[in-house]
């Protein structure tokens, strides 16, 4: 085998998988930009990335699934392919000082051999969704008691080019619940699936507790937050395992 397809071999054995934030400053940010910033941290700290060959190379960097805009998180998982080893600690030194304003990493591991794709491993997502509350806690509860008692329930996807009928119950794994936040704001909770054939936004769940259900909150005025991504109930990190 020559040095070169050596290299290649090596190269493609050396990943590192990290749990990042989204915070309140990119809530903004599209998704692309947001990759975009992170490979301008990596090249900032120094990292040894790998790259893609060809005329227009391009870092070997990959995220599970990508997050809406005005959603904000502290499960972003990303997956670096490196160019030659690098112990964990001197990854996580290296890149915390480079990240910009609104990440923060929050773990890392260095995995052996190629980790199966965050995108096929992500099967939920939990949400929190924190909304200004109009009416009383109490009918706020009985609200999400007689959604939960619904077998099916569905929701009008609109789009500039058509509208389609969601059944979202399908996407929801188990009930939605509330909590009462301080300054009468109400926090619902939610886990979604995230399936080969769709699933369903955490907007679009409030928007059918509001029209069908009578949700009395300030809806135009919630905020998102993504706090899990999951495969088979486990942290990413530890859920995707080397490919045999």
């Amino acid at each position: 085998m020559s040095e070169n397809a050596k290299n290649a071999v090596q190269r493609a054995m050396i990943y590192c998988r990290a749990r990042i934030t989204k915070d309140e400053p990119l809530r903004y940010i599209s998704h692309l930009d947001y990759a975009s910033m992170m490979q301008r941290a990596i090249r900032r700290a120094k990292i040894p990335a790998a790259y893609s060959e060809g005329f227009n190379p391009h870092m070997k960097l990959s995220f599970a699934s990508a997050l809406s805009v005005g959603v904000t998180s502290n499960a972003e998982y990303m997956d670096l392919e490196l160019a030659r080893p690098m112990e964990e600690h001197a990854i996580g030194e290296s890149l915390r000082p480079a990240l910009p304003e609104g990440v923060r990493l929050i773990a890392l591991r260095v995995m052996a051999g190629k980790p199966k794709a965050l995108m096929s491993l992500t099967d939920e997502a939990v949400y929190e969704i924190t909304v200004p509350l109009c009416g009383a806690f109490s009918d706020a509860q009985k609200v999400l008691e007689d959604f939960n008692a619904t077998k099916e329930c569905t929701f009008l996807r609109k789009t500039p080019k058509k509208t389609r009928e969601i059944e979202v119950r399908q996407y929801l794994c188990g009930n939605l619940y509330a909590e009462a936040a301080e300054d009468d704001l109400l926090r619902l909770v939610m886990a979604i699936r995230i399936t080969p054939g769709g699933s369903v936004k955490p907007q679009e769940i409030l928007a059918l507790l509001c029209e069908r259900f009578s949700l009395l909150v300030h809806a135009e005025t919630a905020l998102v937050h993504r706090s899990a991504l999951l495969c088979n109930g486990q942290d990413l990190l530890s859920a995707g395992g080397a490919k045999p």
